[in-house]
């Protein structure tokens, strides 16, 4: 089953008619968001009869888009899209439906990334949209407008048209009403020669991506491509691109990144431990170095010779310049930062790595080596037990 977006225009009348000549088992979805009054019932209005007249189950849902746009602080135009399409996905779970079929063309295709180009894009957005996007499906993107409206004429099909979008204020009616014309009286085929550019853009980038380390092999391309649908902008890609060996992080709502050894490192916020809690118990052994064999330590638990510890344990964040003896070096120390690196733990990982210390010195780099002065010998009468609990 395919799920048809129909809003009453050419472009979704022109797909449902042309899925239900093909015999696709569909399922028609309207939106009214309330936006412009009369029309919208109006269009509701049509919506409803074309369906009744093909016998084609129909779902309509009501948004008050003004109310969502006004909470989220987002545009009309943004909240409009963010609701339909979170309802296009919620009903095709509860239909159990295939695909959601949305009636973009090649003329549409041609203002996106006319769009993109305006606003600052990469490759991606070179692409424009795609036939297939998860289980959003284009099927009308190589159909031209022309093409659209050809084909109604001739099996004699009405349309509704959106008055808003004859309007001059939103961005994309302006590249629609304005820019494209002008194009096309420079180039009749100007529509299509992007859209086709767009085509070649999205065939050839799965096979640049494929041989490209986003991040290490860093051109200011590969840096929006690794940073792509993660919400920094682009004055921020370009602030980090200039200060790649700064260190500096830069926030998204979402992500953080930074630069590390002229390595690229990205993190989402979530990824953030919550803080850890420590616990300690003492263990009194005849045979320390057996005991040590026949635990099954972890990465939240270490063992140390209780006598070596004299004071009370604390817990830390790792700090610059941290330095002790990994277990099994026996002489000089080492910097955490280095040790953790060599692991492969990255930036924002080491930023959080957690320290057992006992005053100055570092017991226990917590998940992954004991100091070596605080290990288990075969003199040790007790032994300290460490846990971590997050």
């Amino acid at each position: 089953m395919t799920l048809v977006a129909v809003s009453g225009g050419a472009d979704s009348v022109a797909l449902l008619r042309m899925l239900h000549e093909q015999g696709t088992d569909i399922v028609a979805l309207h939106c009214n968001f309330h936006l412009r009054g009369e029309e919208s019932d109006r269009d509701e209005q049509f919506v409803t009869g074309l369906c009744r007249q093909l016998a084609i189950p129909l779902h309509v849902k009501h948004f008050d888009t003004r109310d969502y746009a006004a909470a989220q602080h987002i545009s009309i135009e943004m909240a409009a899209r963010e609701l339909r399409y979170a309802w296009f996905e919620e009903m095709r779970q509860q239909l159990g439906a295939d695909d959601v079929a949305v009636a973009h063309h090649r003329d549409d295709q041609a203002e996106t990334v006319l769009l993109n180009l305006i606003r600052g894009t990469g490759l991606r957005g070179l692409a424009g949209m795609h036939e297939r996007s998860g289980h959003i499906v284009r099927p009308l993107l190589n159909l031209s407008r022309r093409d659209i409206l050809d084909y109604l004429a001739r099996i004699g099909q009405d349309y509704i048209t959106d008055s808003t979008n004859l309007e001059h204020d939103a961005l994309r009616n302006r590249i629609r009403l304005e820019v494209m014309p002008l194009l096309q009286q420079i180039n009749p085929q100007a529509a299509s020669h992007i859209a086709e550019a767009a085509q070649h853009v999205a065939e050839a980038l799965p096979y640049y991506l494929r041989g490209v380390d986003m991040s290490t092999d860093l051109t200011p391309t590969t840096l929006h491509e690794r940073l792509h649908g993660l919400g920094f902008t682009p004055a921020q890609e370009q602030q980090m691109w200039q200060s790649q060996r700064s260190g500096a992080t830069f926030e998204s709502a979402t992500h953080r990144a930074t630069f590390s050894q002229g390595r690229l490192e990205v993190e989402e916020k979530s990824a953030q431990e919550p803080a850890p809690t420590l616990s300690t118990r003492i263990i009194e052994v005849q045979e320390p170095l057996a005991w040590v064999t026949r635990e099954a330590l972890t990465d939240a638990t270490c063992a140390i010779d209780a006598r070596l510890v004299r004071r009370g344990l604390t817990l830390r964040m790792a700090l610059p310049g941290d330095r002790f003896r990994p277990f099994g070096m026996k002489r000089g120390t080492r910097l955490v930062s280095d040790f953790l690196a060599e692991r492969g733990l990255s930036v924002f990982q080491r930023r959080r790595q957690r320290l057992v210390c006992h005053g100055d010195d570092i017991v226990w780099v917590v998940g992954h080596r004991i100091d070596d002065r605080f290990r288990i010998t075969a003199d040790t009468k007790e032994i300290m037990e460490i846990k971590i609990k997050y």
